[in-house]
């Protein structure tokens, strides 16, 4: 008779191991939320039953189902796994082939670390028919981490900064509003005064609430004030 793993304790099991390994990447650690629970247990039972697998086998995206089960996300990841034999498994030897294959795959090993991520979501769902068992992981941060932050151009010229390493350019007299769902740097590319051709670099984190106000004196040199709005 084929080994039965404690589904719950596998489960368990998955996170423990997650949070161990973000541990060692210097990463917080994430907690279950229900949403994302349940979002990862009704599409571990799709594919349960689903003659095809991947991460959009039922037309929809796993930000999508997240949203479906009540999630409200700012960013998101989804891990995938199958494992079969037809001995069964024990429960936390199947928790770990599940970690350690994710681990081991480029792609899923960054889920595994996600930056910022703060909630995960585990299922663990066995075929009708075989001992074959389906993982969905998720992981995510929730909106309500998101934040804003004004960038104001005082100059008299148009100026380039960059959020979180993308880039963007202001004309003179704009107000330009970001809203962010992480952590990010904010990099300013500021005009030098007098006969200095090379712009000067300014560096900022971003803080909620914050406006950061590009103003040049009279000799042209531009300048960062950062102050809350």
């Amino acid at each position: 008779m084929p080994i039965m793993p404690d589904i719950p304790q596998v489960e368990a099991a998955i996170v423990a191991q997650t949070n161990a390994f973000r541990a060692t990447a210097k990463q917080q650690a994430v907690k279950a939320a229900p949403s994302l629970t349940k979002a990862a247990r009704d599409y571990a039972r799709f594919l349960a039953a689903a003659p095809i697998f991947s991460h959009e086998a039922d037309g929809q995206r796993p930000v999508d189902r997240i949203k479906a089960a009540g999630y409200a996300p700012c960013a998101t990841a989804e891990n995938l796994a199958w494992r079969s034999d037809p001995r069964g498994f024990e429960t936390l030897a199947l928790a770990t082939q599940m970690v350690e294959g994710w681990k081991s795959s480029p792609g899923h090993r960054k889920n595994l670390l996600m930056e910022h991520a703060t909630e995960t979501g585990v299922a663990i769902v066995k075929a009708s028919r075989e001992e074959k068992y389906f993982a969905v992981q998720l992981f995510a941060r929730p909106s309500t981490l998101s934040f804003t932050f004004e960038v104001v151009n005082a100059a008299s010229k148009p100026l380039t900064y960059a959020v979180g390493g993308r880039e963007a350019r202001i004309e003179p007299r704009i107000v330009r509003q970001h809203t962010e769902c992480e952590p990010a740097s904010l990099t300013f590319q500021l005009a030098p005064a007098g006969l200095v051709s090379k712009p000067v670099t300014v560096r900022h984190e971003a803080k909620p609430g914050h406006v950061y106000r590009l103003v040049a004196d009279k000799a042209g040199k531009v300048t960062v004030e950062a102050r809350p709005k």
